[in-house]
C-alpha cells in the first residue's frame, strides 16, 4: 500500500494521541450501548410479555432524553465539554452496573426497571450534546471533516457488529426465556421472581457498564486544544447586549425553519417517517424475533446488526456514487422511503431468519443512502449559526416522537397481530411518500445550498 500523502487529514488525525483517546473511548460507549438496545426490550418482553410495558420503559429512556437534549447543549456551552461527558459516563456506569446487578441476583422488579430507564434517559441527554461538542476542543478545525468522517464509520461499524454479539451473548448465557411472561403479561411486584436463566441479559448490561467505565478512563486522558470556543456560543450582539436567551435562541431557529418553506416541509415528512415507521419498529422487532422459533434474542439481534450492516454499505455506496440520483435530491429520498415502506410489508409474514436479514439488509441499505445526502443537505441549506438547532430538531424528531410512537404501538399492537402492524406501517410510508410526492414541494428539493446559507 503506497504511503498516505503529507497533507492527508486521516493520517494527521491518528497521529494525534488525544483523538485516538477520544475515538477509542467513544467505540466503546457505542458498542456497549448497542448491548443495552438488545437487552432491554428482550429483558422487559420476557418478564411481562406486554408491548405496552416494552413501549413504556421505551418512552422513560426517550422522551426525556429528546426534551432535556436542548437543557444538556446549554450546560455544555457554559461547562467543558469534557467535565460534563465525563459525569454522564460515571451516572451511565453506576445505572447500568445496579441494573446489571439486579437482573442477576433476581431481585429486578418492574418499578426499578421503569426508575432506571427514566434516569438512563436522563443521562443520555446531557452525554449527547457533550459528546458532539467534544470534537473540536480537540482536532483543528481543518481535520473536522475527516474526524467525522471517521467517527461515523465506526458509529455504523457498531451498529452492525454490537447487536450480533449481544444477541449471541445473551442467547449462550441465557434470555430469561424460561420465566413466566406470557402473553398477558405478569403483575409488577412478581416479574422479578419470574424471570429465569437470565444471566445473559445481565452480563450485557454489566458490559455495557463496563464500557462506560474504560472510555472515563480513556477520556480523562484527553487534552483539549487551548482557547477553543464552543461550537455553538454565541458571541454578544454589536450594540454590546447579550445574546439572546436559550429558549429564545430555539424559538428564534424553529421560526426560521417554519419560514423556510422546504425544511419546514422535510421536517414534517420525516416526523411522519418518525410516527408511522421508526416508533412501531422499536416494539416490533423484539417481538417479531420472539415469534421465530427456537432462535430468542440471538435473533434480534441478527436482525438488528442487519439493519446496521445494510446502512453502514448505503453509507459507502453514497459516498461512492455522489452524483447517484432520481431526479431531484427530493424524489429520490421519496422513491426510497415508498420502497422501504414496501419491503415492511411482508416482514411481519416472514418464517425463516434468513428473510428478515435479507428485508433488513435492503432497508438499511436505501436509509444508509439517503442519510449521508440528507445530513449533507442539511448543513447546505441551514446558515452555520443556525446548524446546531437544526441538528437538534433532527434529533428531537426521532428521538421525541419515535418514541411516543412507540408507546402507543405497544397499546395498538394489544388489539392487531404482527403481519397487521408491518402491513399498515409499511403502506402508511407508501401513501405519505405518495401524498408528500403530489402535494408538498419535497419532489423539488436538490443539493444546491439555501439562499441564507450561500
Amino acid at each position: 500500500m503506497p504511503p498516505s500523502p503529507p497533507n492527508d487529514p486521516r493520517a494527521a488525525l491518528f497521529r494525534n494521541p488525544d483523538f485516538r483517546w477520544m475515538l477509542s473511548g467513544t467505540a466503546l460507549t457505542m458498542l456497549g450501548d448497542q448491548f443495552t438496545l438488545i437487552a432491554l426490550p428482550w429483558l422487559v418482553l420476557q418478564m411481562t410479555g406486554d408491548t405496552l410495558v416494552l413501549g413504556t420503559v421505551l418512552a422513560l429512556m426517550s422522551v426525556p432524553r429528546a426534551l432535556f437534549i436542548l437543557v444538556g447543549g446549554a450546560l455544555v456551552d457554559r461547562h467543558s465539554p469534557k467535565q460534563v461527558l465525563m459525569l454522564t459516563k460515571y451516572a451511565n456506569l453506576a445505572l447500568l452496573g445496579v441494573l446489571s446487578a439486579l437482573v442477576l441476583t433476581g431481585a429486578l422488579t418492574l418499578w426499578m426497571v421503569y426508575a432506571l430507564s427514566l434516569a438512563i434517559g436522563l443521562a443520555t441527554a446531557f452525554s449527547i450534546p457533550a459528546g458532539t461538542a467534544m470534537l473540536p476542543h480537540v482536532v483543528p478545525r481543518t481535520q473536522l471533516q475527516a474526524a467525522n468522517g471517521i467517527s461515523m464509520g465506526i458509529r455504523q461499524f457498531t451498529m452492525f457488529l454490537g447487536p450480533l454479539l449481544a444477541g449471541l451473548l445473551i442467547a449462550l448465557f441465557g434470555d430469561g426465556t424460561n420465566g413466566g411472561g406470557g402473553a398477558g403479561g405478569t403483575s409488577a411486584g412478581a416479574v422479578g421472581n419470574a424471570m429465569a436463566n437470565a444471566t445473559g441479559i445481565g452480563v450485557a448490561f454489566g458490559l455495557d457498564a463496563l464500557s462506560f467505565g474504560l472510555s472515563a478512563w480513556t477520556l480523562s486522558k484527553v487534552r483539549l486544544l487551548p482557547a477553543v470556543p464552543a461550537p455553538s456560543a454565541r458571541p454578544a450582539r454589536p450594540d454590546g447586549t447579550a445574546a439572546p436567551a436559550v429558549l429564545a435562541s430555539v424559538a428564534q431557529g424553529l421560526a426560521h425553519f417554519w419560514r423556510d418553506r422546504e425544511l419546514r416541509t422535510c421536517f414534517l415528512y420525516w416526523s411522519a417517517v418518525a410516527v408511522l415507521i421508526m416508533g412501531p419498529l422499536h416494539i416490533a422487532m423484539p417481538v417479531l424475533a420472539s415469534s421465530l422459533p427456537h432462535l430468542g434474542a440471538a435473533a434480534f439481534g441478527t436482525l438488528v446488526g442487519a439493519h446496521g450492516a445494510g446502512t453502514l454499505a448505503g453509507m459507502v455506496a453514497s459516498g461512492m456514487l455522489p452524483r447517484l440520483r432520481w431526479g431531484s435530491l427530493g424524489m429520490t429520498l421519496l422513491a426510497f422511503d415508498a420502497t422501504i415502506g414496501l419491503l415492511f410489508i411482508p416482514m411481519g409474514v416472514i418464517g425463516a431468519l434468513w428473510q428478515g436479514i435479507a428485508l433488513m439488509l435492503a432497508i438499511g441499505l436505501l436509509g444508509g443512502f439517503m442519510q449521508v445526502r440528507i445530513f449533507t443537505w442539511i448543513q447546505q441549506r441551514v446558515p452555520p449559526a443556525l446548524i446546531g438547532r437544526a441538528m437538534a430538531l433532527f434529533m428531537f424528531i426521532f428521538m421525541g416522537l419515535a418514541p411516543i410512537s412507540a408507546a402507543v404501538t405497544g397499546w395498538v399492537m394489544r388489539g392487531i397481530t404482527l403481519a397487521q402492524l408491518f402491513a399498515g406501517c409499511g403502506g402508511a410510508l407508501v401513501v405519505v411518500a405518495a401524498l408528500a410526492f403530489l402535494l408538498t414541494p419535497l419532489r423539488q428539493v436538490n443539493d444546491a445550498p439555501g439562499p441564507a446559507a450561500r
